[in-house]
Parts: C-alpha cells; sequence; structure tokens
C-alpha cells in the first residue's frame, strides 16, 4: 500500500474556522499559504505561493481554534487526499487537501507558550468523524516520582 506523507510550513490566511457536528464532535479548517522563493537565471528573486487547506478533528480542533491565528507562521504533518464533487450547475470540481495527523506554531521567528490540558479518554479505540482509526488510549502508567510530571 502506497502511503504519502507531507510536512507543510505556512502561514495561517485565516482564523481557524471551529464548529461541532451534529453530535458535538468539534473540527476545525486551516487555510495556509506555503511560500517558495528563489533566484532565476537573472539572478532575480521569484516567488511562488500555494495555498493549501485541511481539517483537525476533537480536542485537537479546540486546540487549533484556540492556539492559532491568521498570519501566524504553523509547520502542518499529515497526507495529501483528493476531494471532488458537482455543482448544482453540473460543474465537477476537485480540490487536494491535507488530512492534517499534527499542526503547530513555527518557533523560526516567534516563540510559543505550550499548555497541556487533559487528555480525553479514547479506550477502545474507533474512528474519528474523518474517517481514520483512532488508536485506543495507552494504558496508564504511574512511573513518575511524586514531584515530576509526565511531560
Amino acid at each position: 500500500m502506497t502511503q504519502n506523507s507531507v510536512t507543510l510550513v505556512g502561514n495561517l490566511v485565516d482564523d481557524p474556522e471551529l464548529r461541532f457536528t451534529p453530535s458535538g464532535v468539534a473540527m476545525a479548517r486551516l487555510r495556509f499559504a506555503v511560500n517558495r522563493r528563489w533566484r532565476d537565471r537573472n539572478n532575480e528573486w521569484q516567488e511562488e505561493t500555494s495555498f493549501f487547506g485541511g481539517t483537525v478533528w476533537r480536542e485537537m480542533a479546540e486546540n487549533v481554534a484556540e492556539s492559532l491565528q491568521k498570519g501566524m507562521r504553523v509547520i502542518v504533518t499529515g497526507s495529501l487526499e483528493q476531494r471532488s464533487w458537482e455543482t448544482q450547475e453540473g460543474e465537477k470540481r476537485s480540490v487536494v487537501e491535507v488530512r492534517i495527523d499534527e499542526v503547530g506554531p513555527s518557533l523560526r521567528w516567534a516563540t510559543a507558550a505550550v499548555t497541556r490540558t487533559p487528555r480525553s479518554d479514547w479506550a477502545g479505540g474507533g474512528s474519528d468523524d474523518g474517517g481514520r482509526q483512532v488508536p485506543a488510549a495507552p494504558v496508564a502508567r504511574d512511573d513518575f516520582g511524586p514531584d515530576e510530571a509526565p511531560f
């Protein structure tokens, strides 16, 4: 089975759009721009911008919506997916999106303060609303001393 994997670094073009499914599952849409800059044969700077979108689910969606905002430089990892549909006028459309596995701020030109959020219990696993299998939560281990945090 062929698996594609992508890591993109770019800037958010909008604030994350947080929504909830009818069953109450959080989802956030992200749109970001990836710039590529190079010198051409005449030693002139050239620049191209590609725009990507993707979705994050559940707790990560809420964390993204609370933590990230338009203009921030982000690092996104996931896989590329093509989605196709037909408009009401009968025109066929398609878009390539990122199925986002991880997202965070880039620290190249910024700093960030990380606050750990409580972990939900997904014991037994299942699937998220993006159709992906979600592994069961690992068994909790108490290997940490009384003054140590598991982070």
